[in-house]
């Protein structure tokens, strides 16, 4: 079936099932067009949550439909895909716990840990940051959870993205390291994984420099995902919802360079935006969906053969809705 078949069935089936479809920014166009509802990880999940529909499809990646899963357990979750995000596979438990015990090892008492997990982590990461007190935060509200963390005298385990914890611990005036790099523990405010966003590495000083001398008047928005060097050289930081309502605000005669998910730029205006890199940065696993997974999924469903649907234990959905939940209270 070409695309335009696929959408004529994909919307026939939409309106026999009792289901909603939503979209991550970064997803293709086609499938993103397909949506009732899109937006960033946590308005997703959030949206997803209150949506009456019985049945839920989440085109993005697996943390995504595991949030919605964690909030609404009566729900039944799909993934046209169950695409893993890079970031969030290079943090599991075993890896958690060994980095733990690499503060221990340094002087830090468990107890004298607060744990910070990024959104872009598995249910059970979450998990085991709510067992620990600790929370859950997106690149929109980092800075407000760290501040509320860091009111319990305890150091900050912020995982899995350095760049995320090293850009809040600079907005802060807070000193950060990252697990490994040499630094003594015990001196550092915030201490980070060592994990990282592979699409937002790609964004250089480099590419700034070069947008600047090309347009001398243009403004630079990054996201804070990317090096702490390049989000300094940036007029602008913020999450994907902030950046595209920062850009929204812009006259159209101002030039903007974005460094974020090349799909989601290429969204945003017609005209005088520019993706900030020499290289299409677009994230592999979000671009793993298509038109036919989506129209698969649905089939699965009338046919009740419930095909990647999420499952999540009990117990580690109780612990992560723990550190979910310190999120929202806030």
């Amino acid at each position: 079936m070409n695309n335009n078949e696929l959408i004529t069935k994909i919307n026939k089936l939409k309106k026999e099932l009792d289901v909603s479809i939503v979209a991550h920014f970064y997803q293709k166009d086609e499938v993103f067009n397909m949506a009732d509802f899109t937006g960033d990880s946590l308005e997703l999940a959030k949206w997803a949550a209150k949506d009456k529909k019985a049945n839920l499809i989440f085109c993005g990646v697996g943390f995504m439909g595991q949030s919605v899963k964690i909030l609404a357990p009566n729900k039944r979750v799909f993934m046209p895909k169950i695409a893993c995000c890079a970031m969030a596979r290079m943090i599991d438990v075993d890896y958690y716990d060994e980095n733990v015990k690499i503060l221990e090892k340094a002087g830090i008492k468990k107890e004298d840990i607060m744990p910070v997990t990024y959104i872009n982590s598995s249910a059970e990461v979450k998990a085991r940051v709510g067992q620990m007190g600790g929370y859950v935060c997106t690149s929109s509200n980092a800075k407000k959870i760290i501040t509320k963390a860091l009111e319990s005298g305890k150091k900050i385990l912020f995982v899995p993205d350095r760049c995320l914890g090293q850009n809040i611990a600079i907005d802060m005036g807070l000193k950060s390291c990252v697990i490994g790099d040499g630094t003594d523990l015990n001196s550092a405010d915030i201490i980070c994984y060592n994990g990282f966003c592979s699409v937002h590495q790609l964004f250089e000083v480099e590419d700034i420099e070069f947008y600047r001398q090309k347009y001398p008047d243009i403004l630079i928005a990054t996201h804070p995902e990317c090096k702490p060097e390049v989000c300094a050289k940036s007029d602008f930081v913020g999450s994907t919802s902030q950046i595209i309502k920062y850009i929204k605000e812009l006259p159209i005669e101002q030039k903007i360079a974005v460094g974020t998910e090349f799909n989601m730029v290429n969204r945003l205006r017609e005209k005088n935006t520019f993706v900030l890199s020499s290289t299409k940065p677009e994230c592999p696993t979000m671009n793993e969906t298509t038109l036919e997974d989506l129209y698969n999924t649905l089939i699965s469903i009338k046919e009740k053969r419930y095909e990647n649907e999420i499952i999540i234990s009990e117990e580690v959905r109780k612990n992560s809705y723990l550190a979910l939940s310190r999120m929202f209270e806030l």
